[in-house]
């Protein structure tokens, strides 16, 4: 079989790269025959024309190290060999494309989904290690920070906590209300809001607002900390940022969210009081009766016992998200994005394990 040979002549650099790609396009060259490649001609080439010269060579299936090169200077040849080890831009994904089958895909996103859970393990016991330090030396805990984080977390979500609450109590009331009219059971309304409210809708609605409220600023404040290398810094002074960020946010989050969902039961049954007086002929006092008869405390305090627990898994995903943030803007916003589908999902399959390992309503 015979040998192809490719003359380069003139200037391979970013400026005449237009001018190169259509002389690379009018060239026919034959991917199952040898390749000579001759820089006689060559004035001079540019990284950027070395690049663009070896990816078109390998969009059509043919390896630098397959060439046989002639007529290139040392100092070119030494150009060549550096652009193609580093497997320049054009040339590497067409390879990565080709190669990547489903074997390949499914074990990438296996290991990559090991890899998550051993880190999130990782954090995991070590959040616990800093909380037994913690236990065994009260003196360390950080009581401006936990302040600061009770007045974020909670204080300052109580108007939209109470406004989204009052809201789901109208639309419950009213939408079942419709349907127990037909049945002339008015009365039923108060039955179903009350235990709907107090086991369900309001530690869920509560927790849902919770990961994306504060669990997107616990991850955009720990990654803008991260980027600015703010958290290096607590590291360099001897402290320990689990104890000085972590803890704080954790009790933070699990003293209030039991607060706010309260809060949450307290305006959502007050929003379906209004509709029951409104729309369905039940004064707010026989409303109010019927509600202390049919909604036992138990259902109340069962409610609010689920509430730490998703305000356990809300403080953990966001903060270890905030710790593994890149020393970029854009990693940031990705992994506060992360958080809050991350935490949504864990509140729901959480509230669903309760749903199943208590299912009577008492």
């Amino acid at each position: 079989m015979g040998e192809q040979v490719l003359r380069l002549s003139g200037d391979w650099v970013l400026a005449r790269l237009p001018e190169l790609q259509t002389l690379l396009s009018r060239e026919s060259i034959d991917p199952s025959l040898p390749l000579q490649l001759d820089g006689g001609g060559l004035n001079t080439i540019d990284s950027c024309g070395a690049n663009h010269l070896i990816a078109h060579l390998g969009h059509l299936g043919i390896d630098f190290s397959r060439l046989e090169l002639a007529g290139f200077s040392t100092q070119e040849l030494a150009l060549l060999n550096l652009v193609a080890n580093r497997g320049g831009g054009v040339s590497r994904l067409s390879r990565r494309r080709r190669r990547r089958g489903l074997n390949q895909v499914v074990g990438w996103h296996a290991f990559a989904i090991a890899r998550g859970t051993h880190a999130g393990l990782a954090f995991l016991g070590q959040t616990g290690a800093a909380l037994g330090h913690l236990l065994r030396h009260p003196g360390l805990m950080r009581w401006r920070e936990l302040f600061v984080q009770l007045e974020m977390v909670g204080l300052r979500a109580i108007p939209i906590v109470m406004l989204m609450s009052y809201l789901i109590g109208v639309v419950f009331a009213y939408l079942l209300g419709i349907q127990m009219q037909k049945f002339g059971a008015n009365h039923l309304v108060v039955d179903g809001v009350g235990i709907g409210i107090a086991r369900e809708m309001a530690p869920l609605i509560t927790a849902v607002l919770m990961a994306g409220r504060t669990g997107a600023a616990f991850t955009a404040h720990l990654g803008a900390m991260k980027v600015n290398q703010e958290i290096d810094a607590i590291v360099t002074l001897g402290l320990s940022p689990f104890q000085v960020l972590v803890l704080p946010r954790l009790f933070a989050i699990v003293l209030m969210l039991p607060l706010l969902t309260f809060v949450a039961d307290i305006a959502g049954i007050v929003g379906a009081a209004h509709v029951a007086a409104w729309n369905l002929g039940i004064p707010a006092a026989n409303f109010y009766d019927r509600l202390r008869d049919v909604l036992p405390l138990n259902t109340v305090l069962f409610g609010l016992s689920k509430t730490p627990v998703f305000a356990a898994a809300i403080a953990l995903i966001a903060c270890h998200s905030g710790f593994t943030v890149r020393r970029d803007a854009r990693s940031v916003g990705l992994h506060t994005t992360s958080t809050v589908v991350r935490s949504i999902v864990a509140v729901i399959l959480i509230n669903a394990a309760f749903a199943v390992a208590y299912p009577e309503i008492e």
